[in-house]
């Protein structure tokens, strides 16, 4: 029986107050988080509650984590709290970094 993995919440900082998030530096931080919560062994839920993101926001986010991890890492991710447009760059920038 395979063991399930615990999962760790990453809400983005201020997401609550309707934050925007545009510059790919404001992604480092939560994507160091994300790393180590994957090292682990972990599912990670990323929440975007009430949070405007650009494609490059998003790359520096996840982007990195396919081009470093291969396309399966986002088997071990969830995107919590999307509006459309959000997911629509997380699908643009999965598709782009997993070609």
């Amino acid at each position: 029986m395979t063991p399930i993995a615990a999962r760790q919440l990453v809400p983005l900082p201020h997401a609550a107050a309707g934050r925007f998030f545009g510059m790919r530096h404001a992604a480092v931080p939560q994507r160091q988080r994300i790393e180590g919560y994957l090292a682990q062994g972990c599912e990670v839920v990323i929440d975007f509650a009430d949070a405007a993101v650009t494609q490059s926001f998003v790359d520096a986010l996840v982007g990195c984590l396919i081009l470093e991890q291969g396309p399966e890492v986002l088997q071990r991710i969830v995107f919590k709290n999307c509006s459309e447009d959000t997911r629509a760059v997380i699908r643009f920038v999965a598709a782009d970094r997993s070609d």
